[in-house]
């Protein structure tokens, strides 16, 4: 049975993407399995199904090349996730003020702005490439899954006006509320357990720096997480109060975002993170050749 994917403007990725569990049915049977064609190839925007090269093509044949864009989409998926994180705070906080938006407390708090659209279009895009996003087992799976899952429960539940996160007025609230914690803690659990078992996987270069960058940044989206819950579970309120007009949920969060942001850019080889890790590894190189007293050879 063929599944004929929605035209989708903002993902092309999602066209090219097959499933590994397709791949593996379709080698059982003797079948190459069937995909969308990638939308430079589809007349008149129509999409007819294409076939992935056979195993017993050649390494040198010009088919293989259709596994190193399969490749690509993945890294697409999560450029796409990355970017969308690292925008999404600069157009709530300084794009709000140039529209003559305070701001908010929180980035939920966004909903009940004239930036309603960009919260919930940036969060439920971010969900969408979860969603589409497929790892190498069913715990990543799950893990994107559930993610998905928490970045949309946001976008469509949103936060009561004028509440505390934790003290809601509706049960809509209370599932935005939820939905925030388990994003973040999925977000974490990429970036400390599923990016560097993956990066081993894939043999990327500079595993060591690679798995460094990508666990920092998931104790950080940790830390804020427990940070943003103490203080609104253990702190008094007046101490809330003191903070509040520092908008300190707001740069939090922001700081957590940026941290997955960072984390997703990193594993989709975007050139800045790219030469992030070479700098990573130069001086942890010549740390160790100070240290140890090693020399290069001329």
């Amino acid at each position: 049975m063929t599944v004929w994917f929605p035209i989708l403007p903002f993902t092309e990725c999602m066209l090219t993407i097959v499933p590994w569990k397709q791949i593996a049915v379709a080698k059982r049977l003797g079948q190459p399995p069937m995909t969308p064609c990638p939308l430079n190839d589809r007349p008149n925007g129509d999409i007819r199904p294409m076939s992935l090269p056979n195993s017993t093509s050649h390494p040198g044949d010009s088919s293989g090349t259709m596994m190193d864009h399969l490749v690509l989409s993945y890294l697409d998926i999560r450029r796409a996730i990355g970017w969308s994180g690292l925008l999404l705070p600069l157009l709530l906080g300084p794009g709000g003020m140039l529209l003559g938006i305070d701001i908010q407390e929180n980035m939920s708090s966004y909903y009940h702005t004239p930036l309603r659209d960009v919260f919930v279009g940036t969060l439920c895009a971010i969900g969408i490439f979860l969603f589409c996003y497929r790892g190498y087992d069913r715990i990543e799976n799950w893990t994107a899954n559930i993610g998905s899952a928490a970045a949309i429960g946001i976008a469509l539940f949103p936060l009561d006006y004028g509440s505390d996160p934790l003290i809601q007025k509706s049960l809509v609230g209370y599932v935005h509320t939820i939905s925030g914690g388990v994003f973040f803690v999925t977000l974490a659990f990429y970036s400390l357990y599923h990016f560097p078992r993956d990066s081993q996987r894939e043999a990327e270069s500079h595993l060591f720096e690679r798995s460094f960058a990508f666990r920092t940044s998931g104790l950080v989206i940790l830390f804020i997480t427990f940070a943003m819950g103490g203080y609104m579970v253990l702190l008094p309120q007046d101490w809330k109060d003191w903070l509040n007009g520092y908008n300190f949920l707001f740069w939090a969060e922001w700081i957590a975002v940026w941290a997955f942001a960072s984390s997703w850019l990193a594993k989709g080889r975007v050139i800045v993170t790219e030469i992030g890790v070479e700098i990573l590894a130069y001086s942890r190189k010549m740390v160790l050749q100070h240290g140890l007293g090693i020399k290069d050879k001329p």
